[in-house]
């Protein structure tokens, strides 16, 4: 498990383990936040081709779906 800070999300950059659509490397665009200001979630954008997706920040620290940085 990757220790994340998801206040420092943000313009972070993300490798997926299991690429579905030739999208492999993914940046962080948008944190979304709830009404005490806490992160809930987290938009990522892929490179290859702007797609965007919403999901948990927690997600983000299973090792086996997801790497820091683009390797």
């Amino acid at each position: 498990m990757h220790h994340i800070n998801p206040n420092k999300l943000l313009l972070s950059k993300w490798t997926s383990t299991s690429p579905q659509h030739k999208e492999k490397h993914f940046i962080v665009t948008e944190l979304i936040r709830n009404e005490e200001e806490t992160v809930i979630e987290c938009v990522l954008e892929a490179v290859i081709n702007k797609n965007q997706y919403t999901l948990a920040w927690q997600n983000l620290a299973s090792v086996d779906e997801w790497r820091q940085g683009w390797k």
